[in-house]
Parts: structure tokens; C-alpha cells; sequence
């Protein structure tokens, strides 16, 4: 919306700029024609300029249009806002917040206020309080009179805001600037007339907080009707006439003073109350004790003598159980020797039994061993009467495990065998005549 008036306006000036070119390039070639015409002579003149009186008039009379719109459009800050006044009509209802607006141009106009938080303050502010353009200048306390006739300066803060709703009003009934021209004297005017009926002293210390609520009630609804809204009134400092404040000051030592007796009196007596509290104390916390000293004597006494109700049944208790227990061992150790005897007589038993298996096994291998025996020797004596030559290689084989014995058919055939095995006989013949030999020497 800003960007559409900006656009209206310098278009608007624009076409009027063009107008006025128009006019000024026409009249340009005017005065060359008339210099011309005036040394031209006889001779042929050029054509007269044709001056455009009505384009440039109807430009610029269009121009107003978007100059006219443009004025219509009106932009409210933020932390403002406004109310419309009509040239014809006055105030009209109705709050323009912020943001772009649309009024009828040239017949109405915006009247802005500040509805963000303002400060009323009289008397010196605070270092850190004081804005930029509040410093070097001193502005003077709120005087007002209490009850006694005395002047006090009173350091008084108002916060406070206009009322959007009721801006129209503000415009239409009231003095403006608002804070310069309601704001003071509803504050002063308040003040002025609820001090009097206080004392310097109510004001200073004793009911000032009370009498800051009561002027802050009065302000917020003198100006709540005037559409302003209030938020805060603070009384900073009181500012006391050089008199008083020096009267005050001893008033308030000896005050001071007398207080600071009575106090220290005060802590004499609850000392004295505290010690007569310590000796009931300790001689309840005696009483006590000796009383359970007693009752814990009598308990002993009665826990003694129960004790003894149920010791000797309890110790004859332990006689029997002891003797059930001798009884108990004893039958234990009768059972088990008995255990062991018959474990003996088992043990015996089956070694009896174990003997007799083994001579049995004995008997039965020796049976199974001469029957395999005599079986083989019948075989061997078969074995012998079929090769009688058997005998000769066991006993070769038995004289020394170095011969070699091969068997070969006795009926003549392979002689060349034979040769070879009896010229094999003779030289073992004769090594072993030789080793039988070697021992008798040596």
C-alpha cells in the first residue's frame, strides 16, 4: 500500500512535469520563430508554431488524479494510531490502527496519537531512568501542603497510556498535547487535595504507602473518564521543609533510642523467662527420671521373677531332653554295632562265595587247558606219524632262531635242490661245529 501512494504521487508529478516540458518546448520554438520572422527580410518564412495550450493543461489537470489518490492514502506507525477529521463533519468514530488506511483525499485528515506507555514525573529522576533528551534538564517536585501548614516536594511518577478506543473522544473534547495539558493538573490537583488531611509524618513514613494507593485510585478514575488509562503511580521521594527534617531526625533518634531500650528490656525479660523455663525444665527432666528409673527397677523385678516361672521348667525340659539324647546315642551305638557284625558276616560271606567262583574258574580253565592240551598234542603226534621230518625242523628251529628251514619232497625228484640244500646242511654243520668249539676255547 506504501508503495502504491509513493508510485500515484511521483506519477502525478510526473505528468505534470511533462505538461510543463510541453509548454516550455513550444514556447522554446515560439521565440525562434519570432527571431526568425524579425531577421528573415523578404525572403520565405518558415511555418508559424502551433503552441499546445490544451494537451498540456489536460495533462496536468490528470495528473491530480493520481496525486489526489496518493494524498488518500495514510500510512499510522506503529505505536500510533489515529482518528479521521472531516472538514465538513469534525471528529469522525472510528480508530485507525497502524498499518495503511484509505480517507477521502483533501476532505479529511488523520490525527495521530502515541498509545504506547508514557511518563508523567516531577522532581529529579534517577540516573538510570533518565531518557536521552530528560538529562540536564531539573524538573521540580510537586509541592502541596500537609495538615500542619508545612510544603513537602513530593517525586511522583505517573505511567500511563491513551485509550485507542476512545481516541475520537480525545480529539474531539479535549486540550491538546493530552500530556501536557490534562495529565499534570489531574495529577497535582489529586495530590494537592489528599495530602492536607495527612501529617508530615503519615506522609513521610507512617501511611505513605497508604496515601500513594488512595491518590493512585483517585488519578485512575479521574482520568479513566477522560480516556487515558493509568497504570502505575509511584511516589519516589518526599522532599521535607530543613526544619522539620532536622526536628524529624532527633524525633526519630530518641525514637530510635527509646525502642532500642525497650528492646534490649524486652530481651532482658525473655532472658529472666528463658532461665525460670530451663530450671522447670530440668527439674521436670529430674522427676522424669527418677520416676523411670523406678519403673524400670520395678519391670527388672517382674521380668526376674517371670524369668524364674519359666527357667526351672525350661532346665527340666533340658534334663529330659539330655537324657533322651544318652538314650538316643546309646541305642545309635547298639545299632550300629550290629550294623557292622552283620556287615562283617556279609562281608565274609561273599568273600566265601568270591573264593569259590574263582577256584571254580581255576578248575574249569585247568579242565579247558588240558583238554586243548591233549587235543593238540594228539594233532601234533598225527602230524608227526604223516611227516616224520617235522621233528627235525623243530629242532633245528629250537637250537637257533638263525636257521633258515625250507621243506622239500624226500622221493629224489628236484636233485639239484637237493644238492643245494645239502651243501647249505654241511656248512651249517660246520659253523655250528665251529661255535660249539669257540666257548671250549675261551
Amino acid at each position: 500500500m506504501l508503495f502504491l501512494k509513493y508510485l500515484l504521487m511521483w506519477g502525478g508529478i510526473g505528468m505534470i512535469s511533462a505538461a510543463a516540458g510541453i509548454l516550455a518546448y513550444d514556447l522554446y520554438l515560439e521565440m525562434k520563430y519570432r527571431q526568425a520572422l524579425a531577421t528573415a527580410g523578404a525572403g520565405p518564412l518558415p511555418a508559424a508554431p502551433h503552441i499546445r495550450w490544451r494537451g498540456a493543461l489536460g495533462l496536468a489537470m490528470l495528473a491530480w488524479g493520481p496525486i489526489l489518490l496518493a494524498l488518500g492514502i495514510v500510512v499510522v506507525p506503529s505505536g500510533m494510531a489515529g482518528v479521521r477529521i472531516s472538514q465538513t463533519s469534525g471528529t469522525l468514530a472510528g480508530t485507525l490502527y497502524p498499518g495503511a488506511h484509505f480517507v477521502t483525499p483533501l476532505a479529511e485528515t488523520v490525527a495521530l496519537f502515541d498509545t504506547r506507555d508514557q511518563l508523567f514525573t516531577t522532581g529529579e529522576q534517577e540516573e538510570n531512568a533518565r531518557t536521552p533528551s530528560s538529562r540536564g534538564v531539573k524538573s521540580e517536585p510537586l509541592k502541596v501542603q500537609a495538615k500542619e501548614g508545612l510544603t513537602v516536594g513530593l517525586a511522583i511518577t505517573v505511567r500511563y497510556r491513551l485509550d485507542p478506543k476512545r481516541l475520537d473522544y480525545i480529539q474531539s473534547n479535549l486540550p491538546q498535547p493530552v500530556e501536557k495539558e490534562i495529565v499534570p493538573p489531574v495529577v497535582a490537583s489529586v495530590w494537592r487535595e489528599l495530602v492536607p488531611n495527612y501529617t508530615v509524618r503519615d506522609v513521610f513514613a507512617a501511611r505513605r504507602e497508604e496515601i500513594r494507593k488512595r491518590a493512585a485510585v483517585a488519578i485512575t478514575q479521574k482520568l479513566a473518564a477522560d480516556g487515558i488509562v493509568v497504570k502505575e503511580v509511584m511516589l519516589r521521594d518526599i522532599q521535607l521543609p530543613p526544619e522539620y527534617a532536622k526536628g524529624l531526625e532527633s524525633l526519630l533518634l530518641k525514637e530510635q533510642e527509646n525502642d532500642q531500650m525497650g528492646v534490649q528490656t524486652e530481651i532482658q525479660q525473655k532472658q529472666v523467662r528463658l532461665s525460670e523455663l530451663e530450671a522447670e525444665a530440668t527439674k521436670a527432666q529430674q522427676v522424669k527420671q527418677a520416676e523411670g528409673q523406678a519403673q524400670v527397677r520395678v519391670l527388672q523385678a517382674k521380668g526376674e521373677a517371670d524369668a524364674m516361672q519359666y527357667t526351672l521348667p525350661l532346665k527340666e525340659k533340658q534334663i529330659q531332653q539330655s537324657k533322651l539324647e544318652a538314650e538316643a546315642r546309646k541305642e545309635a551305638t547298639v545299632k550300629n554295632a550290629e550294623a557292622l557284625a552283620e556287615a562283617k558276616v556279609i562281608d565274609s560271606k561273599a568273600e566265601m562265595e568270591r573264593r569259590k567262583l574263582l577256584a571254580a574258574a581255576e578248575a574249569d580253565r585247568i579242565r579247558v587247558t588240558a583238554a586243548a592240551d591233549a587235543e593238540r598234542m594228539q594233532s601234533e603226534g598225527a602230524m608227526l606219524k604223516q611227516n616224520p621230518l617235522l621233528i627235525n625242523k623243530i629242532v633245528a628251529e629250537r637250537l637257533s632262531d638263525k636257521l633258515q628251514i625250507m621243506m622239500v619232497p624226500a622221493d629224489g625228484k628236484f636233485f639239484f635242490a637237493n644238492d643245494v640244500l645239502r651243501s647249505m646242511n654241511v656248512s651249517n654243520h660246520a659253523n655250528q661245529a665251529e661255535e660249539s668249539e669257540a666257548p671250549v676255547q675261551k
